[in-house]
Parts: structure tokens; C-alpha cells; sequence
């Protein structure tokens, strides 16, 4: 029955509409504002690279893909992705231009367009384009010797119109100027030759300035930004490879020039020069977007570095950090009694690191095991694991290289770990490695006992203080036990081992789920408590969504907080009527994964490294571990109740498809979860 479920594509865009919708919201601080815009063209980027380029490189097979749940064929869902994306690129320099630049002037920064400079800065500006910008230009006249080049991946261009020929006797009356990625996107004009503000140049400007000076002897007639994406998704045929890191090392080249996907133009570059660029960059006219300003508008990103206005930015904060007893400051002396919830951001990342930290150098622990998805080469996660093995531990690192668009730094980070002596696995074959662990193994008293992080978001100490996520602490005999048989199987081989406390991907997690939601409907049909809350980032598994269905029609409540994709349709009468969906986008990227079950008023509460998405049940190593210690769950259920209680930065989800941001009504008090997160566990400075 398609009716009962959502495009992912077209639910995708949904989240990065609501995700550009931050950037209207004047209750944010200008920057942060502008910061959303950015963030909306990178994610934009990236669904063109991975969504779009999937689906076009589908429609190239010879053999004819099934329709999906929701019953659209790739064109279908290519078509409706354009109508969409083209009016949100329009929603998007409509903020732009008429919201944030404006604004952006009233607060002291202007961003110069080339009709605002006075003579003193063309002067200045000429200098820097012959000094710093001109060597390292490397322009292509089109002819018959240099035809229309292989573009770049995300690069910025100029197609030019020239007139005259050059010393040579050539005429070609076209050429192409990439903008070099090696430069900074913008600069800024000093001070004695600026007004009563700061101001600042795009690079792209002061080429098209001087575009002349590139073509000497020839007359530039105009010039016009472009820009091309590309498929960017990595493919490896696993069974043929022998070596995976080379394999990868060798697809990463590849990246830079997979089928292009989308051209983005400026609005004033006339249909001649468009349709020339449509035939040689075989872009069809529904992947054309005409672009009303700067062509790649996270370009204004870099003003982030620059402008330190802190009445412009979201008030810091101090995060909090785990209370240990200040005679031994130990964390195997708090573990050995109780587990430890870390909540990030508002706790610190700073406790993991400190764990690991004291692991390496405690003369008691003999091994430590850890999986590595998105960390980088230069962390303190991995200089403690280097301290470790350089002390004589055994340290085992699980390396996932294709965490994507992580892969290059993953390369360098396993080189980096085998370099000094850590054994170094990159996982299961056809199966990504996504669970957050970290087990360290300790003799105490002549036993070896294990302690374990297990998390919800990855190893990364600056993501962790712009996600939301939770990590555990715990040295509970059962999950330890579990922690050390996944490890042994991934560096091993052999047959997936019983579990006594874990649901562990691709082999129990999704079975769990679904006989957990289904003990929910048994309990609604005996008239016992039932309820289902749960929070992940994407929920996409047709099998599960019908088993919510099922749970909804027996009556049980269901609170579903999903960040981006929701394949599941609410509120349809006989279906889903007493299911309800919200999307919260706030400061923070709500990350965490936390599912509750009511189990006939013995709640039960698991965390998981897996959204509920049938790539992560069935393609990927997850962990989803039980909350057991009573005071922390306590704190966890408290949470998703406070996220159900949002009326600022929730968006309610209807059976259409769309998604209304909720406001306080009448004497509502206002609730902003993140908001009272931060002034319940941290310090404002």
C-alpha cells in the first residue's frame, strides 16, 4: 500500500527545508543564522553527491529497479526532487538577500559587491589579484587542442565570452577560470580603506574584476559563475578486492569526477553560455538551477573565522564534566560501583578522552579495544591509544575506512595507528562498522575484568560538542562480556555469539525491535500499560513502520522524535491515528538514539549507535544497549518527555508530508529542550 509511506528522498528534503527555515528565525543571533544557510548548501551539496547521484546512476542499469514502498520510479522521484530543490534554492537566496546580507550590513559587515568598490580599494584589490591570485590561476581557452575540460567536483568557475584572437592566431571566443581551492573564499579590506565597518571581498569577485588582465590582448566580453556536482559516492565491489584501504585510497581519486548531477549558474549569464554548458557537462535542463547571488553561498562560511562579534554568535557555555572522588581522581574506582551517562554536548566529550587517558597509563589494564568511524588522524582519542601502545598494551583499533566523506582521513588515521604498533582491522566486508565502543581490559585482584564506553555518536571531540548524543560508562559483567565477543568476531572469524545483554547488528538488533513493539501491542490488547517512545535520526524499514502500524491499531501511544528521514505517514485514521511525529532543530544536532518501552509498567530503555533504517539492521555492525541503572534512566526518560514538551523548535509532522513548527499558545509557557539542557547541566560565560 503506497499510501502509508513517505519518500526517503523527498523526506530528506523535508529536513534540510526545515534545517533552511532556522535561518528566518530572528529569536537566533545573526551569525548563527547565516551559519543555518550554510549548513542547508552543504547538506544540499550532499544530498545532489549521494541521493540524486544514486538514483541517477540506478537509472543507468540495464536491468529495471522495483518500485519502492512509496511506489515512485527514479524518475518520478528525480522529478519531484527538482520541482522541490528549485524552489528551496530560490527560499534560500530569498533569506539570503533579503534577511541576512541586509542584516549583516546593520551589524558592521558588508560584503562588497563590485560596484561598491571605491578606487583606493580596486587599487588595493589589483594588487592582491596580480600578486596572490594571478600565479596561481590556471585558465583553458576552448579549442580544438584544449577541449571543454573535466570540471571538479564542487569547484568554482567562470565561463568567460571573449573576443579577439592571442598570439598564437586562436579564436575560440570561450574559455574556463577555476577558482582556486588553495585560496580563501573571502578576504578582508583594511581598515584605512574601509568606512565606519568592516568589509570584505569574495575572491570570485576580484577575478571577475580582473578577468581582463587574465586574457591580455584579447577583449573579455563577459563572465559568469558556475558550479558542478557530482556523483560522490564510493564504490567498491568487495567480493573482487583484496586490499580495502587501497581500494579506497583508489576511489577517492575517482570522487572528484563521477557523473555530474547538477549545474548551478548565475541568473544573469545569458542562454547561449547556458545551454553550451548544459551539452558539455550532459546535464539535463531539470538539473539546471539559476542562482540569484553567489554561486556556492557556503562560501560566506569563512566569515565564521573572521568576526568575533560574540552578541553575534550563541552565548558559550561550560560543559560539565564526570565528579570522580578527588583522592584518586580514577574512573575505574566510580565504574567499579556505578555507571556513568555522559550527555553531549552539554557533558563534556573531555571525560572519554580522560577514561581512555588513564586506561593507557594504568599499569593494571592489558588491553584496549576500540572502534574508530569519524575520529581523524590528530585526536586525543588517538594519541591516548598511541600512549597505550607505546606503554606495552595490547591495543586493537576497528577502523571503518568508508565512513563517507571521512574515508581520506580514515586513511591517514589507520596509517598513523599501524605505524606505532596498533593492530589495526577494517571491519566486516560488505558490512560497515557504525557501533561506538570502547572496551578496556583490566586485572584486578588476579581476575580480568572489562569496562566499557558504549555511545550513541562517534569518537570525534568537535562533534560532540555540536551533537546530541550519550555515551555510557558501565563495568556491568553482562554488557562487558557482550562488548568483548563483538570485538573477538570482528577481528576474527566465526559465528555470531549469544548475547546476554546487547541487540547487536546485522544479527538480533532488528528482531529486537520488532518483538519489542509488538510486546507493546499484546500488553494495549490486554488492556496492560503500553507506550513506545523513541528518538533516532532517520527511520526508514518498511518491516518496522508496519509494526508501528500495528502497534497504533491496537492502541498503543507512540511518540516518534525522528530528526531527518521519516518513512512512516501519522495520523491516517484505522493506520496510525495514535502515532505522532516531531522533528526537533535547534542549536544542537539532535543525534542520540533512545528507544522506551512501557513493558507493562517495567519500562525498559535502550540506546543504539542504529537509527532504525534497514541499511543499519541489516548492512552495518550496530550495538543498542539497556539502560540499567535506575537513577540515569530515570534522567533519560525525564529527556524525552522534555523533547515531547518542546513548543519552540518542534516540528510536527502531518499526514501529508508536511511539517509545522509549533509556537506557545495563549499562556503556554515557552520550552526549548535544549535551551533548558544547557541551563540544567552546564555554565553560561
Amino acid at each position: 500500500m503506497s499510501s502509508a509511506y513517505f519518500n526517503r528522498e523527498l523526506s530528506l528534503l523535508e529536513f534540510n527545508k526545515r534545517v533552511l527555515y532556522q535561518a528566518y528565525n530572528r529569536a537566533l543571533p545573526l551569525m548563527e543564522r547565516l551559519r543555518f544557510l550554510c549548513i542547508f548548501s552543504t547538506n544540499l551539496d550532499e544530498f545532489f553527491e549521494v541521493r540524486v547521484g544514486g538514483l541517477v546512476e540506478r537509472l543507468e542499469l540495464p536491468t529495471k529497479t522495483p518500485l519502492g514502498p512509496d511506489g515512485l520510479t527514479e524518475i518520478q522521484t528525480l522529478e519531484q526532487i527538482s520541482e522541490r530543490a528549485h524552489l528551496l534554492v530560490e527560499e534560500q537566496y530569498k533569506i539570503l538577500n533579503t534577511e541576512i546580507v541586509p542584516s549583516l550590513r546593520e551589524a558592521g559587515i558588508r560584503v562588497l559587491r563590485r560596484n561598491e568598490w571605491t578606487p583606493e580599494q580596486i587599487q588595493y584589490l589589483k594588487n592582491y589579484f596580480m600578486s596572490e591570485v594571478l600565479p596561481v590561476l590556471s585558465p583553458i581557452g576552448l579549442d580544438p587542442a584544449h577541449p571543454f575540460p573535466r570540471i571538479l567536483n564542487k569547484s568554482l568557475n567562470f565561463i568567460v565570452k571573449l573576443d579577439g584572437k592571442d598570439a598564437f592566431g586562436r579564436s575560440s571566443g570561450r574559455a574556463i577560470v577555476q577558482v582556486p581551492r588553495s585560496l580563501s573564499h573571502i578576504i578582508e579590506l583594511p581598515i584605512e580603506l574601509t568606512t565606519q565597518c568592516r568589509e570584505f571581498v569574495f575572491i570570485s569577485s576580484i577575478i571577475h574584476f580582473f578577468m581582463a588582465e587574465i586574457f591580455v590582448g584579447m577583449t573579455v566580453i563577459d563572465s559568469f559563475q558556475f558550479r558542478l556536482t557530482r556523483n560522490s559516492d564510493i564504490f567498491l565491489d568487495e567480493e573482487e578486492t583484496e586490499d580495502l584501504l587501497r581500494a579506497v585510497q583508489g576511489e577517492l581519486a575517482y570522487r572528484q569526477y563521477g557523473d555530474e548531477v547538477r549545474l548551478e549558474i548565475s541568473d544573469t549569464c545569458p542562454d547561449e553560455l547556458v545551454d553550451f554548458l548544459l551539452q558539455r557537462c550532459e546535464i539535463k535542463e531539470r538539473d539546471l538551477y539559476k542562482i540569484n547571488g553567489p554561486v556556492n553561498l557556503n562560501r560566506y562560511s569563512d566569515l565564521f573565522e573572521l568576526i568575533k562579534n560574540k552578541e553575534l554568535f550563541f552565548q558559550p557555555f561550560v560543559q560539565a564534566m564526570p565528579k570522580l572522588s578527588k583522592r584518586t581522581n580514577s574512573y575505574f574506582e566510580v565504574l567499579q560501583k556505578q555507571d556513568i551517562l555522559l550527555h553531549h554536548p552539554f557533558d563534556s566529550f573531555q571525560g572519554v578522552v580522560d577514561f581512555l587517558r588513564e586506561a593507557a597509563a594504568d599499569p593494571h589494564v592489558l588491553a584496549i579495544k576500540q572502534t574508530l568511524y569519524r575520529t581523524g588522524s590528530n585526536s586525543p582519542i588517538v594519541d591516548a591509544l598511541v600512549a597505550a601502545a607505546k606503554a606495552g598494551k595490547e591495543v586493537t583499533a576497528i577502523v571503518e575506512l568508508r565512513a563517507r566523506f571521512d574515508e581520506e582521513q580514515n586513511v591517514a588515521l589507520a596509517e598513523r595507528l599501524q605505524r606505532f604498533g596498533i593492530h589495526v582491522i577494517y571491519g566486516v566486508v560488505g558490512f560497515k562498522t557504525h557501533a561506538k565502543m570502547l572496551l578496556i581490559a583490566r586485572r584486578e585482584e588476579g581476575k580480568l575484568h572489562y569496562y566499557v564506553h558504549l555511545g550513541t555518536g562517534n569518537y570525534h571531540p568537535k562533534t560532540s560538542k555540536l551533537y546530541t548524543d550519550y555515551g555510557l560508562m558501565t563495568s556491568d559483567k553482562d554488557i562487558g562480556d557482550d562488548v568483548y565477543r563483538i570485538f573477538l568476531q570482528l577481528s576474527s572469524m566465526g559465528k555470531a555469539s549469544k548475547m546476554e545483554a546487547l541487540l547487536y547488528a546485522p544479527f538480533t538488533l532488528h528482531r529486537g525491535i520488532v518483538r519489542r513493539i509488538r510486546s507493546e501491542k499484546e500488553h494495549a490488547e490486554h488492556g496492560k500499560p503500553s507506550r513506545i517512545i523513541a528518538k533516532m535520526n532517520a527511520l526508514y524499514d518498511e518491516e518496522l513502520v508496519n509494526e508501528l502500524y500495528a502497534a497504533s491499531k491496537a492502541g498503543v501511544q507512540i511518540d516518534l522524535i525522528v530528526r531527518g528521514v521519516c518513512q512512516l505517514r501519522p495520523g491516517i485514521p484505522g493506520l496510525s491515528e495514535n502515532i505522532r511525529v516531531r522533528s526537533i532543530i535547534g542549536r544542537f544536532l539532535e543525534h542520540h538514539r533512545v528507544f522506551y518501552f512501557e513493558n507493562n509498567g517495567n519500562p525498559e530503555l535502550l540506546c543504539s549507535s542504529a537509527d532504525w533504517m534497514t541499511r543499519n539492521m541489516f548492512h552495518r555492525v550496530e550495538t543498542c544497549f539497556p539502560i540499567k541503572h535506575k537513577k540515569i534512566r530515570d534522567r533519560m526518560i525525564e529527556d524525552l518527555n522534555l523533547y515531547l514538551s518542546d513548543n519552540t523548535h518542534a516540528w510536527i509532522l502531518d499526514a501529508e508530508g508536511n511539517y509545522q513548527l509549533l509556537a506557545p499558545k495563549g499562556d503556554e509557557i515557552e520550552i526549548d529542550a535544549q535551551g533548558i539542557l544547557l541551563d540544567r547541566w552546564t555554565s553560561r560565560h
